[in-house]
C-alpha cells in the first residue's frame, strides 16, 4: 500500500551501490516455497514466502507486494505462458518487520490460458488479493498506439540530482536506495507542485543497474515499477506535491495489461494522466512504451487521496 513519503524514519544510513540495490530487488523477488501441509482438499496450487524491506512511509511498498505476487503466480504455470493481465486489491498496509506468505489458487488451465488467484498475508491478515491471467505465446491481429515525442532519458536529471542537497531521509532514500531509475520529462513534483496543473505527465524508468534474471522476474519488475508514480498525475492536476502538509494517500486497486514483454534494464516511457478525482479517490491511467515507441503495457490505479482534516482517516 502506497503512502506519501513524508515523516518517515531513515530505513538505512549507508549508501549502497546501484548494483547492490538491484541485487536487493532480486532478493525480494526470490520467493521461498512453503510446505502447504499436504491437505488434499486444498485448492492451492502452491504457497510461497517472501521477505520485506523497510522504506519511507512505515509500510511495505505496494509495488513490492505486487511484484512478489506476480512471481508467485508465475511459478505455477508453464514457462511457455506469460502473464498478460493482473488485477490487485490492496486490503491492508504491510508490516515491513514480517515476511509475506503468498497462497496461489489454480482457477483455470485451458488450452491457451491459465488463471491464478493469490492472497498475500501476514500473520493471517490479508494485505493483497490478486487475480492474474497467463497465455501461450500466439500469433494474431496487431495494432497499437505509439509513444509521444519525448527527450531521451540520458539527458534528463536523475532523482539524486533533483533532490541533491536535501537533508531528509526520504530524499536520501529516493536518491540512493530506490531500485528503479526514474527520470521525469515533465518537471518532478517531489518538493514543489506543478504550477501549470498539467493533465499529463511523462517519465522514463528502468532498473537502476543491469540484472540477469528469468523472464518472469522481468515481468514482476514491471509490476513493481508501475506503482511508484500513479499518484503524481492527481497531485500534478491539483497543484500539489509529495510534501504537501496533511497529504495522505493509499492505493485501493491496481491493474496491468502486458502487451509486450521487455527487459527491465531497458528504458520505458511511462505516460500518465488522471481523468477523475472524486469522493476522496483518484483514478490514473498510464501507458508504458519501449524505446522504439511500441506500446508495452497499460496501467490503471485508483487510490485514496485526502488532504487537510480528512487526511488522517483510514482507508
Amino acid at each position: 500500500m502506497s503512502d506519501p513519503l513524508t515523516g518517515a524514519d531513515d530505513p538505512a544510513s549507508a549508501t549502497p551501490s546501484p548494483a547492490e540495490v538491484s541485487a536487493a530487488l532480486l532478493d525480494l523477488l526470490d520467493l521461498r516455497t512453503v510446505d502447504a501441509g499436504g491437505d488434499p482438499s486444498s485448492r492451492s496450487a502452491a504457497v510461497f514466502e517472501g521477505d520485506t524491506r523497510p522504506q519511507p512511509g512505515g509500510h511495505v511498498f505496494g509495488g513490492q507486494v505486487m511484484g512478489q505476487a506476480v512471481v508467485a503466480v508465475g511459478r505455477t504455470v508453464p514457462e511457455s505462458r506469460r502473464i498478460h493481465s493482473m488485477y490487485s486489491y490492496f486490503l491492508a498496509p504491510g508490516d515491513p518487520k514480517l515476511p509475506i506468505r503468498f497462497t496461489v489458487d489454480a482457477l483455470r488451465d485451458g488450452g491457451s490460458f491459465s488463471v491464478r488467484r493469490v492472497l498475500a498475508t501476514q500473520e493471517e491478515r490479508t494485505i493483497l488479493a490478486m487475480t492474474a491471467s497467463f497465455q501461450e505465446q500466439q500469433e494474431g491481429l496487431q495494432h497499437q498506439d505509439r509513444a509521444p515525442e519525448a527527450p531521451d532519458p540520458e539527458g534528463l536529471p536523475t532523482t539524486a540530482e533533483v533532490v541533491a542537497g536535501i537533508e531528509h531521509p526520504v530524499a536520501r532514500y529516493w536518491a540512493t536506495q530506490r531500485p528503479i531509475d526514474i527520470r521525469h520529462v515533465t518537471d518532478p513534483i517531489y518538493l514543489r507542485p506543478d504550477g501549470s496543473a498539467a493533465e499529463t505527465q511523462m517519465l522514463w524508468m528502468r532498473v537502476i543497474s543491469p540484472i540477469s534474471a528469468d523472464a518472469l522476474v522481468h515481468d514482476a519488475i514491471l509490476a513493481f515499477a508501475s506503482d511508484y508514480t500513479p499518484f503524481e498525475p492527481i497531485l500534478r492536476r491539483q497543484g500539489l506535491s509529495w510534501v504537501t502538509p496533511g497529504l495522505r494517500m493509499a492505493t485501493i486497486d491496481h491493474a496491468i495489461w502486458w502487451h509486450q514483454h521487455v527487459d527491465a534494464g531497458d528504458w520505458l516511457l511511462y505516460v500518465q494522466r488522471s481523468p477523475s478525482a472524486s469522493g476522496g479517490r483518484g483514478l490514473t491511467q498510464g501507458e508504458m512504451f519501449a524505446r522504439d515507441g511500441s506500446l508495452v503495457a497499460t496501467v490503471t490505479q485508483e487510490g485514496m487521496i485526502r488532504t487537510g482534516r480528512g487526511a488522517r482517516r483510514e482507508a
